[in-house]
């Protein structure tokens, strides 16, 4: 696996963070998170310092060609194997320990790897999909990743020894020669599948945003964390939470899209920024 782009040290100041749980303190706060979160799990950022520029595929291009559809499988099937191995850090115990003293009313993310539940967060809004869900575009049947992922390597039992990957926050890896991938087929009607994540050139499912925007009217207070806010729903439920005047706290290293929407911009890493947040922030802890 090629080595992952060491993050910025650049930390919280006290005074920072003592601003942030002004903010939030005894509020019941809903969290949006993006790939910023996940690093510290061995999963890139794709716009984070360093972070190769990629060009990922449209739903478009997987509807339309068995190539693409090869290409996608072989790199989605290393990346999933890869997303499956990784682990909930710190930040994503915190918010699950969050939410289950009260604090944290539910959490939004944008990621696909699935550390949410993992953690134990309950109160979950997948806005993009999860890598562990397979759909059949045809008939609607859905499977288990893993069931999947044990065919596909029944069929192409050569893609589970590449000489290097290079993962993506969407759980695609980099293949070079897929041109024999056997591309798996709904077993129920022999439809085409795809996992169940919002592709580039597709609509989050609408019924899963009016889940993300209930959790905003229900919040007191709202809290990002490594997200830069670039993709668009992420703005709009910041939109939404800005309108009804909520405090707004964004942990992110660099600028972000919502910056100057925020109530309190924290230039610091999301992981240990919420472990320490939280010290304030749970019942009978320090204020």
């Amino acid at each position: 696996m090629v080595p992952l782009v060491e993050s910025s040290p650049r930390e919280a100041s006290p005074a920072d963070i003592d601003e942030a749980v002004a903010a939030l303190k005894g509020r019941r706060i809903v969290v949006l998170t993006g790939a910023g979160l996940s690093t510290d799990s061995g999963i890139p950022d794709y716009r984070g310092a360093g972070a190769p520029k990629r060009n990922p595929m449209t739903f478009d291009q997987f509807r339309e060609s068995l190539d693409y559809r090869r290409r996608y499988w072989a790199g989605s099937h290393l990346g999933w194997k890869m997303f499956d191995a990784a682990r909930p850090n710190e930040g994503h115990r915190t918010l699950a320990e969050l939410e289950n003293a009260g604090v944290v009313s539910g959490v939004v993310t944008q990621n696909v790897d699935g550390l949410h539940a993992r953690a134990g967060s309950t109160h979950l809004v997948d806005l993009h999909g999860s890598m562990d869900r397979v759909l059949c575009l045809n008939c609607g049947q859905t499977f288990a990743r893993a069931s999947i992922a044990e065919r596909i390597s029944a069929d192409n039992p050569w893609v589970d020894q590449p000489d290097a990957i290079t993962l993506a926050p969407d759980g695609d890896a980099d293949v070079t020669d897929y041109s024999s991938f056997v591309v798996p087929a709904c077993s129920v009607c022999q439809g085409m599948l795809k996992p169940d994540v919002v592709f580039f050139g597709e609509f989050i499912p609408t019924e899963r945003f009016l889940e993300a925007s209930a959790l905003v009217a229900g919040a007191e207070a709202m809290l990002i964390a490594g997200s830069s806010l670039v993709v668009n729903s992420g703005i709009r439920l910041l939109e939404q939470a800005r309108r009804r005047r909520l405090p707004i706290v964004i942990i992110n290293r660099g600028v972000t899209k919502g910056d100057s929407r925020a109530t309190v911009k924290l230039d610091a890493g999301a992981t240990e920024t919420l472990a320490e947040l939280s010290r304030h922030l749970l019942p009978g802890d320090p204020a």
